[in-house]
């Protein structure tokens, strides 16, 4: 029996901020380049159109019945654990929906990461001397928190000086704090990388915070190594989705 591919729906949490959806689509763009033979849909949470709801229900009408939800985070936090399960808990009966793991932390990320700071400026030769400030949007999540520290533990042992995690909201310290002891522990030079996937209000505290450091880096945006991980995302999920329906189909 032939088995269509499940639909892969990006899940992003949407913004006021237009440059947040331009970002967000240029990704998706990139995505559908790399697998050209797999359908690629977008749906906000919130601010932007078309909202997730509204695709699943235009899915569901064309007759599609499985879509693997992949959301657009790079941390398991609230958004992951309790606003899309909701969305997606409301989605057509005809349809599976099967919720994807968030794309972070990844070793595609840490390359993604290392490809935006040498965009703005560093060479791999300046990672011995160079303090990195990982700035994270911030959560309330304990877990959330731990994982960016971990993430920063990791990044340091590929070579740099040092890395200090630093959030923009909801946690401490904030980038110009981790900006100010990177430069008391006595690196030669201090950048910020951020650990956002696009721009808006938080990304933008970032960089007010980053104003004495050396280097900023661009948000993740649709760097080739965040379209490549979203797509190995949907792989995982979609495979596990498969062989659900097929065990299905023989019972």
């Amino acid at each position: 029996m032939h088995l269509r591919k499940p639909v892969l729906l990006v899940v992003a949490h949407g913004s006021r901020d237009p440059r947040h959806a331009a970002t967000v689509h240029a990704l998706v763009r990139r995505v559908r380049a790399l697998r050209p033979g797999l359908r690629v849909e977008t749906g906000f949470l919130d601010f932007n159109i078309p909202s997730v709801q509204g695709v699943l229900e235009s899915l569901a009408a064309e007759g599609v019945r499985d879509v693997v939800a992949l959301p657009l985070l790079l941390i398991r936090a609230f958004h992951a654990k309790a606003d899309i399960p909701a969305v997606l808990r409301e989605a057509p009966p005809s349809l599976r929906v099967r919720q994807a793991e968030v794309l972070g932390p990844s070793p595609l990320l840490l390359s993604a990461l290392e490809h935006r700071l040498y965009e703005a400026g560093l060479s791999p030769a300046d990672k011995s001397s160079t303090g990195v400030v990982l700035a994270s949007a911030g959560s309330s999540d304990p877990e959330a928190i731990a994982v960016i520290a971990d993430i920063a533990r990791e990044w340091w042992h590929t070579g740099w000086c040092a890395v200090r995690p630093a959030f923009a909201s909801a946690s401490l310290p904030r980038t110009e704090d981790a900006v100010r002891k990177l430069r008391a522990l006595g690196c030669e030079r201090v950048a910020v990388a951020p650990y956002v996937l696009a721009p808006g209000r938080l990304p933008d505290r970032i960089a007010r915070g980053a104003a004495g450091a050396d280097v900023l880096a661009d948000v993740l945006g649709p760097a080739p190594e965040v379209a490549r991980l979203l797509l190995r995302r949907y792989d995982e999920a979609s495979v596990e989705a498969l062989t659900r329906t097929r065990v299905g189909a023989s019972a």
